[in-house]
């Protein structure tokens, strides 16, 4: 909500607007993002050393001053658990980059075709790299493409979610005592027209969030001639065989699903299982789904923290509506619950039919539709039906059985024998199918090697030919 120029921001665990911020004017981002060019050759020249020495000096301040920025995250999301483990992630994170880093070579070669040229490509780093980043886990998808950037050498200018804006102060206060970091990272805060004015004065962008957004950003980073890294939705379809083991399926699949109240992008979104399975996984299922809880009454215990951002509730209560008014059952939630905040327990659904909003709109909750298959055939078949590809699992009796079937799955990540591993590792490159990304992969060594241009030297230690080597006379014999 926006009044007077300022951004109002709801709690997610009252429902009051009790914070408010200034979006950053446009002017104000072609600013920053000036400063931050002018101090990046200097971050550039510190070496990689160095620059690891800041980024751990930086994840060392978070972890001793975490009391604020966990506060922040904690009033952005209300929930304390995930909040305290983005926190703790970060240490890792750094070191990660830093192995990467370390681990890159110099490429260099002899000509095939001319013996007589050798090569060498170096990697120049793009000098600003813009970050919008989604409101889901605020901390953790912000520095996951922040922190790679840096290590590279590039400067960053970061846009928070409108509606998790909290934590971006105490990350200001303790940016602000890291010597030379300090210089290379901003953070301005806004909304869609401050993220604009970011893609119109960078080198290259990194979005994560919706797909509709996600376009828009795409397109104005074509117009401006530069890369753009987008991490979009998903649908993600899980497919539980026949020889699958049932406990083993429903205790990951459950997890994969509600985790973060199914406010993550790895979210499994469809569950397909075999026939002659599935009323076992399915009372399994609604047993194990009945005896989660929510973290309403105390923030301290709870499994389940309430939906952030409101309008992600009314997405939840159109597709159960729209299920239950076509004919599917649901055997636990149901709906959403109010206490200030809204939450919303495990919804396990079943009788699903292909023209249902939950079988084809990105849901983005804690909602569980399992779906018989006869074949697997059908079931692979099902699994590839939707505009996105982003992740998805396979359960079978044996390991070769669950990644044969998964090979034929259009989605970059394949959990076997487990739910939204993706979410759990970063080592493992993936690119996103379809509608659910663009760009290099964020994982891995790309993750790194994507914020470099290359530029490759050619050295001739030999005599050059001149211009009579293409005379057509050259050909009559």
């Amino acid at each position: 909500m926006t009044s007077d120029n300022k951004i109002s921001v709801r709690n997610p665990r009252s429902g009051e607007l009790d914070y408010s911020f200034t979006p950053t004017a446009p002017g104000a981002v072609a600013k920053a993002a000036k400063t931050l060019r002018e101090h990046q050759t200097a971050w550039l020249a510190l070496g990689l050393d160095k620059r690891i020495e800041a980024l751990r000096a930086f994840a060392e301040a978070l972890t001793t001053n975490q009391h604020g920025i966990l506060e922040a995250l904690t009033n952005d999301t209300g929930r304390h658990y995930i909040s305290k483990v983005e926190v703790d992630s970060v240490a890792n994170a750094v070191e990660r980059w830093a192995r990467i880093a370390g681990e890159s070579i110099r490429v260099s070669g002899v000509s095939s075709a001319m013996p007589h040229i050798r090569y060498h490509v170096d990697m120049r780093p793009f000098a600003l790299v813009g970050i919008i980043s989604p409101w889901n886990f605020p901390l953790t998808l912000s520095l996951i493409d922040a922190l790679p950037a840096l290590t590279a050498g590039a400067a960053v200018i970061l846009k928070p979610s409108e509606v998790t804006p909290r934590f971006a102060g105490p990350l200001r206060k303790i940016l602000s005592s890291i010597e030379g970091l300090k210089d290379v990272f901003t953070i301005v805060d806004g909304d869609g027209m401050t993220g604009a004015a970011v893609v119109d004065h960078v080198d290259v962008i990194c979005f994560t969030g919706s797909m509709a957004t996600g376009r828009k950003v795409g397109e104005q980073a074509a117009r401006n001639f530069i890369p753009s890294f987008l991490e979009l939705g998903g649908k993600d379809p899980a497919i539980v065989m026949e020889s699958a083991d049932v406990d083993r399926a429903t205790t990951a699949l459950l997890r994969g699903s509600i985790l973060n109240a199914g406010q993550a992008c790895q979210s499994i979104e469809r569950i397909y299982v075999a026939r002659p399975i599935f009323d076992s996984f399915r009372d399994m299922l609604v047993k194990k789904a009945k005896a989660v809880t929510i973290n309403a009454d105390d923030i301290h215990s709870g499994h389940l923290g309430p939906i952030i951002f409101d309008k992600q509730a009314d997405i939840l209560t159109g597709q159960i509506n729209d299920a239950r008014d076509k004919g599917a059952v649901v055997h636990t939630g149901g709906g959403i619950v109010e206490h200030g905040g809204l939450w919303c327990y495990p919804t396990v659904i079943t009788g699903l039919t292909d023209d249902m909003k939950i079988m084809n709109e990105e849901t983005f909750g804690p909602l569980l539709p399992i779906i018989p298959f006869d074949t697997i055939e059908e079931a692979i078949s099902e699994a590839n039906n939707s505009e996105y590809g982003l992740s998805a699992a396979v359960f079978a009796g044996t390991v070769d059985e669950a990644v044969a079937v998964g090979a034929q799955i259009e989605a970059g990540g394949i959990s076997i024998n487990d739910a939204a591993l993706t979410a759990l590792m970063n080592e493992a490159e993936k690119d996103s199918f379809k509608l659910s990304g663009l760009g290099a992969p964020r994982m891995g060594t790309s993750g790194y090697t994507r914020f470099f241009r290359k530029q490759s030297f050619m050295i001739n230690e030999a005599g050059v030919f001149g211009i009579d080597a293409f005379n057509e006379s050259n050909l009559k014999n």
